[in-house]
């Protein structure tokens, strides 16, 4: 009896047989989609389109041209790697001798042209670039836009502003340049102190748009990190060593970080070579620049930071920007400063909710430099 039972039937035997293809089959499709997995079944699939389409142009050259191989040949270049699309090339040459041997010259010359040739060669030479570059790369096409949108969405992940209690009011805006989705400023904040104080980050990396989206990925992770787990005072001199221990040919940065105690509205403000905050007094109407001294991060080692103190009473503002937002070839910062203090008094009376986006939209629209505001009010 004990025999019997260890004896396998051949309906469990093909239900565990069809459970591992199932599982086999799952994995194929998650390392396709992946990029990771073979990619023989496009190779196939596309090697038989190409003897379908000369099939075509022999039977109605009219309607399918020699010249629709590049059809196959642009799909290939999205789809395979080198070495396959090398076959699928070979495929495509054999197809053109073979239209040109069969498809009769007509009045005005061959159906087969040179002009035909050189469209296919030109087509596969760029597909062949592009596949090197994303085997050199290892960022399979179907995976290379989910990783940007990936990145982009963590950046602004972590730059969202945590929520202030009643009475605060804070905002923040960011614009790339140029229009694009990455930008070489970004902003790191926490609630510490048991939530009784608000740390803010403001960093400028040099470099702009896509060429500081790296480095400003890279840097906001670490400054996330390092913010909350050091002393305030010990933040700066933290991530100026963490800057220069990257080594990067073009690797400072400017950065103001805020310290904010939300009770009394205490806050201190160390800078490292950024442009001074702005203070909107309540009680005079007047804004009142706030300059602290440091050096750029990344400069040297044992830089020392300085704060500048002050004090949020209610009705007052605090503005931390970027120079991309009052810096320009034509004008002194003073002079940027002194534009963006007169847009923001239209605020004053209405309140200063919305205010980030429509002052970057009127001091600096169409500035070719990453721009970054930040607002903290006390109502």
């Amino acid at each position: 009896m004990a025999r019997d039972a260890g004896v396998e039937t051949p309906t469990a035997r093909m239900r565990r047989s069809t459970h591992r293809a199932k599982i086999r089959l799952r994995k194929a499709a998650v390392d396709y989609f992946r990029g990771d997995g073979s990619d023989w079944i496009a190779l196939a699939a596309l090697l038989l389109t190409v003897p379908a389409i000369a099939a075509a142009t022999v039977a109605d050259p009219i309607w399918c041209p020699p010249a629709a191989l590049v059809l196959p040949i642009i799909a290939a270049g999205l789809l395979l790697r080198p070495s396959s699309l090398l076959l699928l090339y070979a495929a495509a040459a054999a197809a053109l001798i073979t239209e040109a041997a069969l498809l009769e010259p007509q009045d005005s010359g061959p159906l087969v042209t040179p002009g035909d040739i050189l469209v296919v060669g030109a087509v596969g030479f760029a597909g062949l670039i592009i596949a090197q570059f994303r085997s050199r790369v290892g960022v399979p096409w179907r995976r290379g836009g989910t990783m940007l949108f990936d990145l982009r969405e963590r950046i602004r992940v972590q730059s969202k502003l945590p929520g202030l209690p009643k009475g605060w009011h804070r905002e923040m805006a960011l614009r790339p340049a140029g229009g694009q989705s990455f930008s070489g400023d970004f902003v790191v904040a926490a609630r510490t102190n048991g939530g009784r104080t608000l740390e803010v980050v403001l960093t400028d990396v040099s470099g702009k748009g896509m060429d500081a989206a790296s480095r400003a990925l890279l840097l906001s992770g670490a400054f996330g990190g390092l913010l909350g787990s050091l002393p305030p005072h010990a933040f700066l001199p933290a991530a100026n060593g963490y800057l220069l221990r990257q080594d990067w040919d073009e690797g400072f940065a400017t950065s103001i970080h805020l310290v904010l105690d939300l009770d009394s509205g205490d806050y201190e403000l160390l800078s490292a070579g950024h442009p001074p905050g702005l203070q909107l007094v309540a009680g005079t109407g007047r804004w009142e620049e706030k300059g602290a001294e440091g050096p750029l991060l990344g400069v040297y080692d044992g830089a020392q930071f300085d704060p500048v103190k002050g004090t949020l009473r209610p009705g007052d503002v605090l503005m931390l920007f970027t120079d991309g937002l009052v810096e320009a070839s034509d004008r002194e910062l003073s002079e940027g400063i002194d534009r963006l203090t007169g847009e923001a008094d239209r605020f004053i009376q209405g309140g200063f909710q919305g205010a980030a986006w429509h002052l970057i939209e009127a001091v600096a629209k169409d500035v070719n430099d990453d721009r970054a505001l930040l607002l903290i009010c006390r109502d």
